[in-house]
């Protein structure tokens, strides 16, 4: 097969495989004797896993490690599911922070239609985002020890 059928087939631009070839995702093609690069059918399966992996978070760093345990005989599995475990958690804890930023984002969203824009200061910039009330330095809590 050559770039242009295997890139259809999967639905890549050629730039991209190319691209994971310089990455070393994908073995050097062969080339025939024109210089074309030729694949066999297995690239096919190589560029679904990458896209999977992709599409399960993975970077493509964590995906060539995979490959290069599978190509070193070793069967990646029990590393792949540690990694996905690593981004399931990742992302928990990106929606943790995601819900808060949303709380944040709605209280500035109902305090901004209690506000007269009129009344915003040029020391404020915006008052829908500075806070309400300012602490001084003698209402600030002492920083040393006694």
């Amino acid at each position: 097969m050559r770039i242009g059928e295997v890139a259809s087939e999967v639905g890549l631009p050629t730039q991209t495989i190319r691209f994971y070839e310089r990455q070393g995702l994908l073995p050097r093609p062969q080339r025939g004797s024109n210089g074309y690069r030729t694949y066999d059918a297995a690239i096919v399966s190589q560029l679904q896993f990458i896209r999977s992996g992709q599409g399960a978070g993975l970077t493509l760093l964590e995906i060539k490690a995979i490959l290069d345990l599978r190509s070193d005989g070793v069967n990646p599995c029990a590393h792949v599911s540690e990694l996905l475990s690593t981004k399931l958690n990742e992302v928990r804890t990106r929606q943790e922070e995601l819900a808060a930023l949303e709380g944040e984002l709605e209280g500035l969203i109902v305090r901004s239609k209690q506000l007269v824009p009129a009344r915003c200061t040029d020391a404020e910039i915006c008052h829908i985002i500075m806070p309400t009330h300012h602490v001084s330095n003698r209402e600030q809590p002492d920083a040393r020890v006694s």
